[in-house]
């Protein structure tokens, strides 16, 4: 369908649009207009991201100053998600007349990427690096063109990957025709060209109309010196799935140091002052050209190379000095014994059997006086090692990628004061007798990561489903956004049940809290929950609980009291575990259960992989159990620093961040079942402190509005009688017309869902004149959503 916002024209790839879609697309446009941020809220399973890219890929192409969108999203089945939209969106541009030249592509890691026959072959991310830059770093490359050129057969041959040395040889001829790509198109299309997927995609960013990555190709300033560095500031920015960006801006600036990084740092450091030595012996003239490069404070021009990913820079681009590097570490064997030092005064440190936090002025003071290490050249370690690395000519990087961490937290440390916290914990946990010291340095705030992207673009649009309390984001991130919006979600038919069980069918209260949680007669309830729930849920049933200790507690207690063998005469049960390969078996197996009729339990964590990044639509997931309120670990130290941080400088109290942080990620799991407005699911949340208000008033306003009063303060039992009504409710046949599905083909009656929760293009345009009505009568100022709004009501 086509439609209009304002003078824009809309091709909208479905015959029709939800209203909640057309009010996200017309508040996003204002936020465009107006060269502001946004946070907006949407529905679970409302096509946000289809109206998120009609919007933006129309305001593109309408407005040419505006070129470039950056999406970013979680993980790289989102990524796929994303592509595939924009692929399928378009396909119907094109399909409706519009040819115009459009490039949209996904970066990701090498190991995604590779289409080398080897190196395609490992498992781990940090092997397929390794082995990646062994066959594409410059001084490989050099020496395998010396050996052809001389002719040397008695040395071994040189490997070079012929996938990039064919992309580099090609120079800019080396391009892809416009289309948009997906993961595995760019493989199929590096694989039909000898093209390297990976390099191409890198080389290919600044001539594309869309891209689409991680969040830390822009937030880990790592990668974004070497990714993002030269997108336009004119581009429009969006975090996809955002609700938990704060934590991942305080994660990419936090490092952590172990005793078995320091005990492999010592030995990477032998093993450079023996190259170091070995080089001064045979061409001592390469040391001296890099000790002259660093005397003029000239930086190497191989260090923007692609291929130096490992060597970038740990700290943000403006906290970079641009300035010589100090003269005490200017000569290489100066350099690796001014490293060693700080690697000893670090393990002299953990020798403390006592828990010590304090801030980076302290440490650094301690450091000089016992060390005589200023400053400054711990700010220039990370660069420095990186230049001696580039000397040095080593491919292998695997065996110094301890010392880089290392290095990194040397920048990181001496660059940052405010905000930032080191915390020595001697034990892994406070009963443990054996030492096992742990050194984290921790950014407390999360505004320092990504305040250089608010402030070099112009929009950025930050949303998820569920983002609320929505108030807190602007004060966590330091932002302040143009429009802030969360929708309703408009339905016919409830296709969801929020429950909130706080008792048993024995009337004993239930909860998750560290005083009660390994009662008997609470681990009985929520047995008898899952049991209950395994009998009358079709196909796929998904539990989760708040940490994998609890999880493990819970199943072994349930299992000494025979109530698995229960729950198996039902349904099969899968576990989650934080092994990655173990839960992607599981979750294939789960699916194959739901699929053949034979139904399945799923015992998963929240802020596992599973909630994050998984969807449990239709049969996968029709109910949900959430077994407790998902809070952190409250002990924790660094959460602890947080807390205190987050209270003294923005106002934020411990319990309202944390219930906060608990109701985000209990609405992200709950919501993983409903995926559209044709599937229908069970939430049941329980746990007795969710019936409380201050709880409640933390969850989505889409998902809250779905409580009523004959849904709170439930048992069991009743709980179990109000689900049997609604899965009897839903399983009644509907047809096209009442499911209100985007993708029918089928003509919808004006009397089913078309009119009350999809609108055809009629609809729209009367929306649209309503809405220029109410424009004209408040005198040219348009009070935020007057009428769409109240349509949506």
């Amino acid at each position: 369908m086509k439609f209009y916002l304002d003078d824009l024209p809309i091709l909208f790839p479905y015959d029709y649009v939800y209203p909640e879609q057309y009010a996200y697309m017309r508040d996003m446009k204002r936020a465009l207009d107006g060269k502001g941020h946004c946070l907006l809220e949407m529905p679970s399973g409302t096509g946000k991201t289809v109206s998120l890219l009609s919007l933006i890929v129309a305001y593109q192409l309408h407005y040419p100053e505006r070129r470039k969108l950056i999406y970013c999203s979680r993980t790289v089945p989102e990524i796929e998600k994303a592509l595939a939209e924009l692929k399928r969106l378009m396909d119907y541009r094109h399909a409706q007349g519009a040819k115009e030249p459009f490039l949209g592509l996904g970066l990701t890691s090498r190991r995604n990427l590779c289409v080398h026959p080897d190196v395609s072959r490992e498992k781990h991310g940090e092997t397929v690096d390794a082995r990646c830059r062994s066959l594409t770093a410059p001084w490989v490359r050099e020496q395998h063109q010396q050996q052809q050129q001389t002719g040397d057969q008695m040395n071994v041959d040189v490997e070079l990957c012929a996938f990039y040395e064919h992309l580099e040889n090609a120079d800019d001829s080396a391009t892809i025709p416009s289309g948009v790509y997906t993961l595995e198109d760019m493989k199929e299309w590096g694989r039909e060209n000898t093209y390297c997927p990976y390099f191409l995609a890198r080389r290919m960013i600044p001539f594309a109309n869309v891209v689409i990555f991680s969040y830390h190709y822009l937030l880990d300033p790592k990668i974004a010196e070497l990714v993002s560095k030269e997108m336009s500031k004119d581009s429009i920015v969006v975090f996809d799935e955002a609700h938990n960006i704060d934590n991942v801006c305080t994660e990419s600036l936090s490092i952590d140091i172990t005793r078995p990084m320091l005990d492999a740092s010592a030995r990477s450091c032998r093993a450079l002052m023996d190259k170091v030595t070995e080089l001064k012996a045979s061409n001592s003239e390469k040391l001296q050209n890099e000790y002259s490069r660093l005397v003029e404070g000239l930086r190497e021009v191989q260090a923007a190379r692609e291929t130096e990913e490992l060597m970038a820079n740990p700290v943000l681009p403006e906290d970079i000095l641009h300035e010589s590097i100090p003269g005490n570490i200017r000569r290489a064997e100066h350099f690796v014994a001014f490293l060693q030092r700080f690697v000893e005064y670090l393990k002299t440190r953990m020798r403390v059997l006592h828990v010590v936090s304090e801030n980076s002025n302290a440490f650094l003071q301690h450091v000089k006086e016992v060390t005589f290490i200023d400053k400054k050249p711990l700010r220039f370690t990370s660069e420095r090692l990186g230049s001696l690395i580039r000397t040095l000519e080593l491919s292998d990087l695997a065996d110094f990628r301890n010392l880089q961490k290392v290095a990194a937290f040397a920048t990181l440390v001496s660059t940052y004061q405010k905000g930032f916290l080191l915390i020595l914990e001697p034990f892994e946990n406070d009963q443990d007798t054996i030492p096992n010291p742990v050194l984290h340095f921790v950014c407390l705030d999360a505004t320092i990561a990504i305040k250089p992207v608010f402030d070099r673009f112009s929009s950025v649009i930050i949303t998820s489903g569920t983002l609320s309390p929505m108030e807190l984001y602007p004060t966590l991130l330091g932002f302040k956004p143009l429009v802030i919006e969360s929708y309703p979600m408009t339905l016919t038919r409830n296709c969801f049940l929020p429950l909130m069980v706080t008792r048993g069918s024995d009337q004993v209260a239930i909860s998750s809290k560290f005083e009660v949680r390994n009662d008997l007669a609470v681990v009985r309830n929520f047995g008898n929950i899952l049991l209950e729930f395994a009998k009358i849920t079709p196909d796929g049933l998904v539990c989760f609980f708040p940490s994998y200790l609890y999880m493990e507690s819970i199943v072994s207690a349930w299992n000494d009291i025979g109530m698995l063998q229960e729950v198996l005469k039902y349904k099969l049960i899968f576990i989650e575990t934080p092994d990655a390969a173990e839960t992607s078996i599981a979750l294939e197996n789960y699916r194959t259960a739901c699929n053949n009729g034979r139904g399945a339990v799923l015992l998963s964590v929240a802020r596992g992989k599973v909630s994050e990044g998984v969807d449990f639509d239709h049969q996968y997931g029709r109910a949900v159990i959430l077994f407790g309120i998902p809070y952190q670990y409250t002990e924790s130290r660094l959460l602890k620093a947080r807390l205190e941080y987050l209270r003294d400088h923005s106002n934020i109290r411990e319990n309202d961040f944390l219930t906060f942080d608990a109701m985000r990620h209990g609405a992200q799991c709950v919501g993983r079942v409903l995926r559209g407005k044709s599937d229908y699911g069970i939430m049941v949340f329980a746990d007795k402190r969710f019936a409380r208000q201050d709880k409640r008033a933390k969850l989505p306003k889409w998902l809250a509005r779905g409580v009523t009063d004959a849904s709170l303060n439930l048992s069991t039992d009743m709980a179990v009688a109000l689900s049997k009504q609604f899965l009897r409710v839903m399983a009644q046949p509907v047809g096209d017309a009442e499911q209100g599905t985007q993708g029918g083909t089928r003509v919808a009656g004006r009397h089913g869902r078309v009119g009350v929760s999809l609108w055809d293009e009629k609809m729209v345009a009367d929306v649209a004149a309503a809405e220029r009505i109410q424009q004209q009568k408040s005198a040219g100022v348009l009070q935020p959503g007057t009428v769409g709004i109240a349509a949506l009501r």
